[in-house]
């Protein structure tokens, strides 16, 4: 095979010549097959090796034919070229702008050459063509054993209604889609994601809900903070939790305790005498079915934990809550679970979209994003994120919750579906689950096993026959490819689902040992319903409607359903329409190569705890994924396990602490962050237990080197770590990072680089080479990952080989001896966190090879000093290196114009929609300001364009400036410009409407409208409502 390695071309240079005819005609094939377009390079460089490939042509040799056959066989659907967006002859114009004769010389400027790599980036087997990059990938996938698994565990198969799949979960309109920030262009998913929270709110029976989290095991750990922050004494720092919540639940919940010093007594919630803790508890969690099935009734805990000053937390399943009592009306304070089962496929653990309601009273301390509903300018009804001063980008070190990304997608898929079926189909679906569940139970129990809960919506707990083993019954059920749950040598588990048909009722009757002829008798004599049935207790049943309001009641015919869904995605704006330029935020391509897998049975339909011997595709898959992380980050081991940037700072600084109690220097609790960090930097750090001091930065943006030896000098005693973003957060390779490296490590700590701005670094430098001792990425910016409108993410660590062993443990990762592969609790509640994405990113790297991730970082470096460089005549470009470049983004200073025409950022950021652009990060790092991130995906023209609307609104702004335009009344005091605005009978504005919708010609062929004007923030958060306006909204 021809090497991919350029080191090696002459060794397979010299096999092909020795080859016989027909073997060289096969390696030729390949290699063609496997070829990859070439780094670009400058126009002299092409011309020389143009003329050079001519003279070598013109020889009659092996060598010659083989490179003649090369180009012949060629593959068209190479990646890198489809990936970037400038062409070469762009990139050739780009680069004259900026006077430079080549790319290479250009990131020399911006780049200190102290960071250089000093040899290429090495990646296993890469560079794949599209097609071959599928193949390859299914030969994988299909390592994997699709069994039909009753696991349960929080974890079902689901029956995921294929218009919603088709366009939602596979449509670029929905996945490219950023967090809502900008409502004016985001009122599609804020009105879906408010369905989701009406729908969470409706079947918990708790006034509040929010958005989305990660998974049921954070959704606990957040439950617990909230908990301790609402008690009035510290000494409140006792939490239960009952021992039949889902162990992975269990396992999260002590991990986030840890950081907080609150102590988990694990224990029968029956038995257990809460009057021993006094006044120090805090809460309790238990689980509603419990994990084995059991429905109990929760009303005199509840009354018990109110009397001793604690809250009630409840871990319910959301499917079972449909014809359950809601948790609310028996008395908890907190309802959390996972909406999985509302047509979000399994995903080997995730991405799935937990819940988390409460009550008014903690309505303020909700975690992660709430949806809530104001109005526009204009008075009309709007939606937008409510009460984002609970954030941590705001709070910084005194938040108590560093959610970032959370699951906005899934939690759509969820809504949607709840939408699709209406009340009576989810019903529908909830008394089939339980109807054939009692199926199973008279079944088994007539075969003389025993049905050890009596209770039971879903799940059986079942304790064989002693005449028989688990061992056996599981042996039965692998050879008709089922998997069920292992409990213990007599015990096994069965959840079932809505995907279950009657074949497979017969399989479960039949392994064992039960009359599989009995079966269709049985299914019409069981209770047709919930209501009806022995198996729930009587008081248990629910007894008001459900899903009232009109939105679940309208669109049940896929016409209305399809029409709904693109009524939505065509209020938002994604990357389908435009390019959204966040800085730090690298809204990037989100190719549909790398997506396509996503949905194949053989990733999408595995259970999280599925045998290993069945998830083998995965294994290997992640495995690549962890060599290569590792590779890019220069660094010794990764966990993918982190399901978002800010878990994966969370379970880097946790790797840290472990590795420092672990020699006896448990007191280092100082954290070192610089204060331009992102906010999710000091509030990880709080999470992970540490103290956060601030270090300031310099007037031209570095970190400030003298305040950083000298705060570390200070607390050398107990320093733990610094927190490094690289390039800074204002968009600038730092030449000081090496000597700051260096000074933490003196003063004994560890370094921690947030990988947030990777995008800039793989191929050119990385956190391991400049002495980093641990990293994040975010795969959902650098690695390809879509946003999908505020999630999925995914935040693996790498680290030094020290810090191996202190990776994130869960436990289902034992060794074959049954212990734990890491002591070290787990971030995520499934092993591998959002494991169902990764064959994105896994996908990314494979198409672009080492080459061309490194030319990556490169255009994205070229693209930001262009759009840079057409700038600065207009504004103020507020941080450069000595060369005037910056790294992969840069800021605009917009401070000036508050006082020259009273035009603030937020002004020319909601202008810029009207010209058919998401804004800029706004007011972040440096507030007023704007910053601008193009990413590498972008073309020459779209960056233009969006040049074209900045320098366009710059004169704008000198009317004003000027005195042409009242400061009160103006073009962009007054954006956005709605189509309802400058439809509007009365037009009370000194510029025109023409003006104002279509302030360039180009906008007259390309335009994208914002459904509403400028929304109210301080209304929607003085006026409250999250979830579905009343009933005569729509009538």
């Amino acid at each position: 095979m021809l090497s991919r390695s350029s080191a090696s071309k002459a060794q397979a240079i010299a096999k092909l010549c020795a080859m016989p005819h027909s073997a060289l005609a096969t390696t030729m094939l390949r290699a063609a097959l496997l070829h990859t377009l070439k780094p670009r390079q400058s126009s002299a460089a092409v011309a020389a090796e143009s003329s050079a490939s001519a003279g070598a042509s013109a020889a009659s040799s092996p060598t010659a034919a083989v490179s003649a056959a090369q180009q012949a066989f060629a593959p068209l659907d190479t990646f890198l070229r489809r990936h970037n967006g400038p062409r070469q002859s762009d990139v050739e114009a780009m680069l004259q702008a900026l006077g430079f004769k080549s790319l290479d010389e250009m990131v020399a400027a911006a780049v200190p050459n102290s960071i250089r790599l000093p040899e290429p980036l090495q990646i296993a087997d890469g560079e794949f063509p599209e097609r071959e990059l599928l193949a390859k990938l299914k030969n994988i996938a299909s390592q994997n054993k699709v069994y039909r698994s009753f696991i349960g565990t929080g974890y079902t198969d689901v029956v995921v209604p294929n218009v919603i799949l088709r366009n939602i979960l596979e449509n670029p309109g929905w996945y490219t889609q950023y967090t809502p920030y900008q409502p004016e262009i985001s009122q599609g998913r804020l009105e879906s994601l408010l369905n989701f929270q009406t729908v969470v709110s409706d079947l918990t029976g708790l006034p509040a809900a929010n958005a989305s989290l990660l998974d049921e095991g954070t959704a606990a750990g957040e439950a617990l903070v909230v908990c301790l922050n609402s008690a009035r004494k510290k000494t409140r720092n006792v939490f239960f939790a009952d021992e039949n919540c889902h162990p992975q639940t269990l396992a999260v919940l002590r991990t986030r305790a840890e950081g907080f010093g609150a102590e988990i007594v694990v224990g029968d919630y029956k038995t257990f005498d809460f009057a021993s803790l006094g006044d120090r508890l805090a809460g309790a969690l238990v689980s509603y079915p419990d994990t084995y099935g059991s429905i109990c009734d929760y009303k005199i805990l509840a009354d018990t934990v109110h009397g001793q000053g604690g809250q009630l937390v409840v871990a319910a399943d959301l499917m079972s809550l449909s014809v359950l009592q809601p948790p609310g009306e028996f008395g908890a304070d907190i309802a959390i679970g996972n909406t999985q089962r509302f047509g979000v496929p399994l995903g080997y653990g995730g991405p799935h979209a937990a819940f988390f309601a409460t009550t008014a009273a903690n309505q303020r301390r909700v975690p992660g994003r709430i949806i809530g509903v104001s109005r526009d300018a204009e008075g009309n009804r709007a939606y937008r994120l409510a009460l984002q001063t609970r954030e941590q980008h705001i709070r910084r070190e005194k938040a108590s919750s560093n959610i970032c990304t959370a699951q906005a997608l899934l939690a759509n898929m969820a809504a949607m579906y709840a939408v699709y079926h209406g009340p009576e189909g989810i019903k529908a679906i909830a008394d089939r689950i339980h109807r054939f569940t009692q199926v199973v139970a008279a079944s088994v129990a007539s075969a003389g096993h025993t049905i050890e809960n009596t209770t039971y919506f879903d799940t059986l707990r079942i304790r064989v026959a002693d005449t028989t083993s688990a061992a056996e019954v599981h042996a039965r059920a692998a050879e008709c490819q089922i998997n069920l749950r292992r409990i213990d040598s007599q015990t096994v588990g069965i959840t079932l689902d809505e995907a279950v048909v009657r074949d497979e009722l017969v399989k479960l009757v039949e392994i064992f040992g039960g009359n599989a002829a009995a079966v269709d008798s049985l299914a019409t004599s069981v209770s047709a319903t919930v209501s009806e049935s022995s198996a729930i207790p009587a008081g248990l049943v629910r007894q008001g409607a459900i899903l009232s309001h009109p939105i679940f009641n309208r669109y049940h015919s896929e016409t209305e359903m399809l029409r709904y869904i693109t009524q939505l995605q065509n209020k938002d704006l994604s990357l389908a329409n435009a390019m959204i330029p966040l800085g730090s935020c690298t809204m990037k391509l989100n190719a549909t190569t790398e997506l396509i897998p996503i949905t194949w049975p053989e990733f999408s339909q595995i259970h999280p705890f599925a045998p290993h011997e069945q998830t083998q595709g995965y294994a290997k898959m992640i495995k690549d994924l962890e060599e290569d992380l590792a590779s890019i980050t220069g660094m010794d081991a990764t966990t993918v396990q982190p399901n978002s940037g800010a878990q994966g700072e969370y379970a880097g600084l946790r790797a840290i602490r472990a590795y420092q109690s672990s020699k006896g220097e448990g007191h280092r609790n100082i954290c070192l962050v610089p204060d331009s960090a992102h906010g999710t930097n000091p509030a990880s750090a709080v999470m992970a237990g540490l103290k956060v001091v601030i270090v300031k930065c310099d007037n031209k943006g570095n970190l400030d080197l003298v305040d950083l030896e000298a705060k570390a000098q200070k607390h050398a005693t107990n320093l733990s770590a610094v927190m490094i973003t690289y390039p800074s957060t204002f968009g600038v390779f730092e030449d000081g990072v090496l000597r700051a490296i260096e000074i933490v490590h003196a003063n004994g700590g560890q370094v921690y680089m947030d990988g947030a701005n990777m995008n800039a670094q793989v191929g050119l430098t990385s956190p391991g080479y400049m002495g980093a001792d641990v990293c994040h990425l975010n795969n959902h910016k650098t690695l390809a990952i879509p946003h999908g409108g505020g999630g999925p993410g995914v935040g693996p660590i790498c680290v030094k080989s020290h810090l191996a062993p202190f990776l994130p443990g869960h436990p289902e990762l034992v060794n074959a001896d049954g212990t734990p592969q890491s002591t070290v609790g787990p971030v995520s509640a499934a092993p591998y966190g959002s494991a169902g994405v990764l064959p994105v990113t896994w996908s990314y790297i494979k198409l672009l090879g080492a080459r061309g991730m490194t030319e990556v970082s490169k255009t994205a470096i070229l693209n930001a000093n262009y759009m840079s460089n057409r700038l600065r005549d207009h504004y103020s470009i507020l941080y450069t290196n000595d060369k005037g470049m910056c790294a992969h983004e840069f800021i605009l200073d917009t401070r000036v114009f508050g006082k020259s025409a009273g035009v603030q950022a937020i002004d020319i950021a909601k202008r810029l929609q009207d010209y058919g652009f998401h804004p800029p990060t706004m007011s972040w790092p440096v507030p007023n300001t704007i910053m601008i991130e193009p990413t590498e995906s972008e073309s020459k023209e779209e960056m233009d364009r969006f040049c074209d609307a900045l320098i366009t609104i710059r004169e704008e702004i000198r009317e004003i400036e000027e005195g042409k335009q009242p400061r009160d009344n103006n073009i962009l005091v007054n954006a956005p410009h709605s189509i309802a605005k400058v439809s509007a009978e009365e037009w009370p504005h000194p510029y025109s409407r023409q003006r104002a919708a279509y302030p360039l010609p180009s906008l007259r062929e390309r335009k994208f409208w914002p459904s509403v004007s400028r929304v109210d923030d301080a209304y929607g958060d003085l006026n409250l409502m999250c979830s579905c306006p009343p009933m005569e909204n729509y009538q």
